[in-house]
C-alpha cells in the first residue's frame, strides 16, 4: 500500500455539522460512519495517512447554478462574511481538532517530522489549514493565536471576496482571470505568513491574486486542490502559465478529485473515469515535472468518482497511476513526498 498525505479535505466541516446536530463527532471519526468520505477506519483502509484539514466558514447563501442546455454555468460569488461570527466558527472547528487529538483520533502536526512520526505510529496526521481568512482581522492578531495553536497553512480567500483578496467563482467555461487580486491587507497577510512559516494556498484565488502572491512571497507556490484548465475549463483550474510559475518556484499542485474539475464537460457526475484523473496528473507532470505534482482530494467537500467513493478507495487511484507507468519512486513523490518537501521548505526545516 502506498501511503498518501493529502493536500486538502473538509472533514472538519462535516464533523462540525455532526456536532451542531447533537451527535458525537469524535465517535464518528474513531468508529466510522456511512456519511461523507473520511473517518479513521476508511482512512486506514485506503492508506490515507494524513492531510491538510481545512477550517472553512460555510456560506449560507451559496447555491450552485445548474448547467444550461450547453452545459455552461456560472454561480455568483458568495457574499462576504462578517468577522465576528466567522471567528466564532473557526474557534469551534479548531477546538474540535484539538478534541480529536486528545481522543487519539488523529495527531495535529506542526512539522514534517510530526507527520512522519504520526504515519509511523499509524495515527492520522492532521495539519490544520484555514480555507478563507474571514476569521482573521486586518491587524493579524488572530493569525498569531491560530499559529500558536498549530495552524500551518491557509488560503487567503475561498470562492468569495474578503478583506485580503478576491476569489474565483464556480463557473464553466471561464478562466481564473475573474477580478482583482490581493488587497493591501492581503499583501501584509502574505508577508506575515512567510515570516511565521505558514503555507499559502492559491487554490481559490483569482489569477491576479496568484501573481500578487507570487511576487510577494518567497516561498514555493502551492495550489492544494486544483487541476488543469486546458483539460477542464472551470475557473478554479490552473492555466499553463500558472503551472509554469509553480514549476519555476518548485512548488506543488494537488490533484483535486472533484469530478467538476476533472471532466471536460465539468458536470457534477460521479460516473467519472479514473482515466481522467490520470490524464490531469500526466499533463501536470509533463508541464511541471514529477516533483511538483501531488494529491489534494477535496474529500468531504466535493463529488468524487464513484469508483473511489471515499477514503477507503484511495488506492484505486494509486493502482491506476501504477498501470499508467508511474514507477515506485514517482508514486511516492505523488502520494506524499512532494508535500513533505514543499511543507518542509515553507516551515523553514530545509532550504
Amino acid at each position: 500500500m502506498e501511503f498518501v498525505f493529502d493536500g486538502h479535505n473538509d472533514v472538519l466541516l462535516r464533523l462540525w455539522r455532526t456536532l451542531r446536530n447533537g451527535a458525537d463527532p469524535v465517535e464518528e471519526f474513531l468508529h466510522g460512519t456511512p456519511e461523507g468520505h473520511i473517518d479513521g477506519l476508511r482512512a486506514k483502509a485506503g492508506g490515507l495517512a494524513g492531510g491538510l484539514c481545512a477550517i472553512y466558514i460555510p456560506s449560507g447563501d451559496l447555491i450552485l447554478k445548474e448547467p444550461d442546455d450547453s452545459g455552461h454555468y456560472h454561480t455568483p460569488l458568495a457574499a462576504p462574511l462578517d468577522h465576528a461570527p466567522s471567528l466564532g466558527i473557526a474557534m469551534e472547528k479548531f477546538a474540535l481538532a484539538l478534541r480529536l487529538e486528545r481522543a487519539g483520533a488523529w495527531r495535529i502536526c506542526r512539522s514534517t517530522a510530526d507527520i512522519r512520526s504520526a504515519m509511523a505510529d499509524g495515527i492520522f496526521a492532521a495539519v490544520v489549514h484555514m480555507e478563507g481568512c474571514e476569521a482573521i482581522g486586518p491587524d493579524l492578531s488572530e493569525l498569531e493565536v491560530f499559529h500558536a495553536a498549530g495552524l500551518r497553512s491557509l488560503g487567503p480567500v475561498w470562492s468569495r471576496n474578503n478583506i485580503f483578496g478576491h476569489g474565483v467563482p464556480f463557473a464553466y467555461p471561464l478562466t481564473p482571470d475573474t477580478g482583482p487580486g490581493l488587497t493591501a491587507a492581503g499583501f501584509e497577510l502574505v508577508k506575515a505568513c512567510d515570516r511565521m512559516g505558514i503555507a499559502i494556498d492559491l487554490a481559490h484565488i483569482t489569477e491576479q491574486g496568484f501573481w500578487d502572491v507570487a511576487k510577494t512571497s518567497e516561498m514555493p507556490l502551492i495550489a492544494s486542490h486544483s487541476n488543469v484548465h486546458a483539460l477542464t475549463q472551470v475557473a478554479r483550474n490552473l492555466t499553463d502559465r500558472q503551472m509554469d510559475a509553480i514549476r519555476e518556484r518548485r512548488g506543488v499542485v494537488g490533484l483535486n478529485y472533484a469530478v467538476t474539475m476533472l471532466r471536460p464537460d465539468a458536470r457534477d457526475d460521479a460516473a467519472t473515469s479514473l482515466d481522467l484523473m490520470v490524464r490531469h496528473i500526466d499533463y501536470m507532470v509533463e508541464r511541471m515535472g514529477i516533483d511538483c505534482v501531488a494529491l489534494g482530494s477535496d474529500f468531504d467537500g466535493a463529488t468524487v468518482p464513484e469508483s473511489i467513493r471515499d477514503a477507503a478507495g484511495n488506492q484505486k487511484l494509486v493502482a491506476a497511476l501504477k498501470s499508467a507507468g508511474y514507477a515506485q519512486d514517482d508514486l511516492a513523490k505523488l502520494c506524499r513526498e512532494n508535500w513533505m518537501r514543499v511543507l518542509g521548505q515553507v516551515w523553514r526545516e530545509t532550504r
